[in-house]
């Protein structure tokens, strides 16, 4: 069993890279953490519905993947516990502008498969070098249907990290680093309300707010993992303004 992890306090440091700047590389060459692969043991007991209820059609939606990139804290951060890599989007993309999210995107003709897809568009975004993250597994796919996508998360440890930094600005407005400590504080969870009706897990990060598809999906991998820590469900928040805004 996975040892519980102790909830970092409250505003624990989400390392930020800026539109600009650079998040410096951890520790290179550390073993992937046991509960990642209690994960991967874990996911083929579990429906797929039990990570989202939109599935994918039998025919049709375009094939993507995002990584969904686990590894030590930045060179001078705090050596507890393991960071997730997110991006933030630019805040001028026709759809989801603002939305924090995994890095990833739309299959290539020349991609491999789906962990090729997710490693290429991963350095595309972030620089992370792919020969540097060892796959743990891929996760069942998943649809995203206003923008007819089905989604393969690809679970990784980051074995032998780079320095972070914006590649794309016209798709990433900036790279962030987060420790899981900082996930599962009961303080940053809360649950979100969307004026559509849809009702998710949220997850505070400084000023900015995770929540949606990849909120939900990390919220299943932490459950799985056996770090989520009992947080306060019916903490309802209304969805900020600016991630209400789409351009299509």
């Amino acid at each position: 069993m996975t040892a519980p992890l102790t909830p970092a306090p409250r505003g624990a440091r989400v390392v930020h890279s800026g539109a600009t700047g650079a998040i410096p590389p951890g520790p290179a060459g550390l073993p992937r953490p046991r509960w990642l692969d209690e994960v991967a043991e874990r996911v083929p007991s579990v429906d797929a519905h039990w990570f989202s209820r939109f599935q994918p059609p039998e025919e049709g939606g375009r094939e993507s993947a995002v990584l969904m990139l686990f590894g030590p804290p930045p060179a001078g951060e705090p050596s507890e516990g393991e960071h997730v890599i997110l991006i933030e989007r630019s805040h001028t993309m026709r759809t989801q502008p603002a939305q924090i999210a995994f890095p990833g995107g739309s299959r290539d003709p020349e991609d491999e498969d789906s962990v090729h897809t997710a490693l290429r568009e991963a350095e595309e975004e972030t620089g992370i070098v792919p020969a540097g993250v060892d796959v743990v597994d891929v996760l069942p796919s998943l649809y995203l249907p206003p923008a007819n996508f089905v989604v393969a998360p690809v679970l990784g440890w980051w074995a032998e990290p780079a320095p972070l930094t914006v590649r794309d600005p016209a798709e990433v407005q900036e790279v962030l680093s987060v420790p899981i400590s900082h996930l599962i504080h009961p303080e940053t969870r809360f649950t979100v309300t969307h004026p559509s009706g849809y009702v998710g897990p949220a997850f505070e990060l400084d000023h900015l707010l995770l929540w949606g598809f990849t909120a939900g999906l990390l919220s299943r991998v932490l459950d799985l993992a056996g770090l989520a820590v009992e947080w306060d469900e019916a903490r309802r928040r209304p969805l900020p303004e600016i991630y209400l805004r789409d351009r299509r």
